[in-house]
């Protein structure tokens, strides 16, 4: 039977969200470079697995943020799941921009946010957590209460778990990077001589080149 992280990978794999390359790397905004890469937004296009990944975060969320009273998706990459997943549970969407808007009411935060509510975000990735937690400052500068995150994917550094940990934020994700590296080698995406490649990268991607 698989699990819940497996049947995900497997949907992320199909539809490219996730593309593996350890001898040809990508190179991120950052200015990393990775053997892989994430793009939830393809999901999208693809109804099953976009009604998929809506269902089980709206489930995420019932099970372990049963208080929930708002969700905030962050900009832009969560904008779209955040509010599927609010119009699940008839709960209010509001959306937590990057930074904020040069016109208009310049604002950091886009819907009715009622100071006191309890909040769940949303959020499609999570790599070192920085832009992740901004949101949640965002949010708790705002007068409210982050009960908690949920995403569709994390890399699973240990920064991240780190910056988390210090926000006091709990993070509940569905699928992880283990669970894309034994879907991507039971396929043959990739073979067993790339393994260690690929987990190199995660404890180190700052630093990470190809050999």
């Amino acid at each position: 039977m698989n699990t819940l992280e497996q049947t995900l990978a497997k949907k992320l794999l199909k539809v490219r969200a996730i593309k593996l390359q350890p001898a040809n790397p990508f190179i991120w905004a950052s200015g990393w470079q990775s053997p892989i890469y994430c793009d939830n937004r393809k999901t999208l296009s693809y109804p099953a697995v976009r009604n998929f990944i809506k269902l089980e975060l709206a489930r995420t969320i019932i099970e372990n943020y049963e208080n929930a009273e708002t969700i905030a998706g962050v900009a832009t990459g969560a904008i779209a799941q955040g509010a599927m997943v609010a119009d699940t549970l008839n709960l209010p969407f509001v959306y937590v921009r990057s930074t904020p808007k040069d016109h208009g009411l310049e604002n950091l935060i886009e819907g009715d946010l009622k100071p006191g509510t309890k909040v769940v975000v949303v959020e499609d990735l999570i790599s070192t957590g920085g832009s992740s937690l901004k949101a949640v400052e965002a949010i708790r500068n705002a007068g409210c209460h982050v009960i908690g995150m949920v995403a569709i994917f994390t890399y699973g550094f240990p920064i991240a778990a780190e910056r988390f940990k210090e926000a006091k934020v709990k993070l509940t994700t569905l699928c992880n990077y283990d669970a894309v590296l034994d879907e991507a080698l039971k396929t043959d995406y990739i073979d067993e001589s790339e393994i260690k490649t690929l987990q190199e990268w995660r404890k180190n991607p700052a630093k990470w080149n190809v050999k």
